[in-house]
């Protein structure tokens, strides 16, 4: 157990062997803890606008600032990552976000808790995503898609766990003691993972033939440069993603619209979730036989047929259902990024490109959501919204589908 967590440089030997499987668990459990940083504000948002007596547009700012936080999050922690090894920056983030939600539960006002969100809770927490994804991926050779999907899941649970603990902890002591609490058990937890990763990870080396044996891993070939690919990856996150906040931001405002109210919603929100756990591990499992770009094209065929279901299908159960597919296509298209980042990109440049392309998701996660509820409120209806929901997964699909056609050979190990 103590060479499992060594200072020792990882080594071809650990690939796909004991010290990557512990390092994955680590990782699961720092993005379970960390991925507070996403979703407590929601849950706390009814007991922030009812305190300061704001209307709730001015109450969602926390929300929107975090999401920024975490967008930006991503990016810069996976380039301090590249640079200087894992530890280090997962435990300054770890420490972050502890802190930040220790001063957001003391902070007097709105806007100070607003800026808190931004500036420490959510750029903390973009280090429990996409960091964390490019790190495990230099582990794993035969079962990284796998590990990666894991890894991933840990923002799912999250978003299942801590607003199963929140709900007491605000009924006994109300949302600035659950802050404080949840800040304190970022510090006690976080930091001390953080420490458990101190070793460097075994970069560009696939698992060798023999012991003592160094192989190199060479990327996949497309004749596109490194910038061509990752502004094609850019674009590919910013689609699926634009088309993937439809349902999971306007499933709860459409039941109601339908009807149905807003308990129905919430449900076949948790039912996506649910299912998009199941999602990350298939996915996980179907990349290591087919490839990362090939794994994202198939869920990005079954999104937009989905999206395409939720036009004509709006009975209730039909709903489920088709919440229930959603979600099934939907949650193992982000994670697939990281697995073409290690396939495709240099292994040295994994944390920041991963990043970048992650904040795209985000990006497109945000404005997708914005523009969903414009087509609303011009239209009157969510029809022309899934609509333009398909219209962007096909942009994804196009863009995915380039990069599928360019490749030459795939990733490939070399002594």
């Amino acid at each position: 157990m103590r060479r499992l967590f060594s200072a020792h440089p990882g080594t071809a030997e650990d690939i796909d062997g004991p010290a990557a499987w512990a390092r994955m668990l680590v990782c699961l459990l720092y993005s379970s803890i960390g991925g507070a940083g996403m979703w407590a504000v929601v849950v706390v948002l009814p007991a922030m606008q009812a305190e300061f007596s704001v209307e709730r547009g001015e109450a969602s700012l926390p929300y929107t600032f975090t999401m920024a936080g975490f967008a930006l999050g991503n990016f810069m922690m996976g380039r301090l990552i590249d640079r200087h090894g894992t530890a280090l920056p997962l435990a300054l983030a770890g420490a972050g976000l502890g802190g930040g939600f220790i001063l957001a539960g003391l902070a007097p006002s709105l806007p100070m808790i607003t800026v808190i969100q931004g500036v420490l809770i959510g750029a903390a927490s973009g280090a429990a995503f996409a960091p964390l994804l490019a790190d495990i991926s230099h582990w794993f050779f035969r079962r990284r898609g796998i590990a990666v999907a894991c890894v991933a899941s840990g923002n799912y649970i999250a978003g299942t766990f801590w607003p199963l603990v929140m709900q007491p902890l605000m009924a006994a002591g109300g949302w600035r003691l659950t802050y404080i609490t949840i800040g304190v058990t970022c510090l006690l937890v976080m930091v001390p993972l953080a420490a458990m990763l101190r070793r460097a990870s075994p970069r560009g080396l696939a698992p060798s033939a023999r012991p003592g044996q160094s192989v190199q891993f060479r990327p996949a070939e497309t004749g596109l440069s490194p910038t061509q690919l990752q502004i094609l990856l850019v674009i590919a996150g910013l689609g699926c993603c634009v088309a993937m906040s439809m349902p999971q931001v306007h499933i709860v405002a459409y039941c109601a619209d339908l009807g149905y109210g807003v308990a129905r919603g919430a449900e076949m929100l948790s039912l996506m979730l649910a299912a998009g756990i199941v999602s990350r591990l298939a996915s996980g499992w179907l990349a290591d036989r087919i490839g990362g770009v090939r794994t994202l094209i198939i869920g990005s065929v079954g999104q937009g047929l989905a999206l395409l279901f939720y036009i004509p299908f709006d009975g209730l159960a039909s709903l489920y259902l088709v919440s229930f597919i959603f979600g099934l296509a939907q949650g193992g298209i982000v994670p697939s990024y990281a697995i073409i980042v290690r396939e495709y990109m240099p292994a040295s440049e994994a944390g920041q490109r991963t990043g970048l392309v992650i904040m795209a998701t985000i990006a497109g996660m945000a404005a997708g959501g914005w523009m969903s509820g414009e087509i609303y409120d011009l239209t009157g209806s969510y029809a022309a919204a899934f609509i333009n929901g398909i219209a962007w997964n096909l942009v994804n699909l196009a863009a995915m589908s380039l990069i599928l056609w360019r490749t030459r050979s795939g990733g490939t190990a070399t002594a």
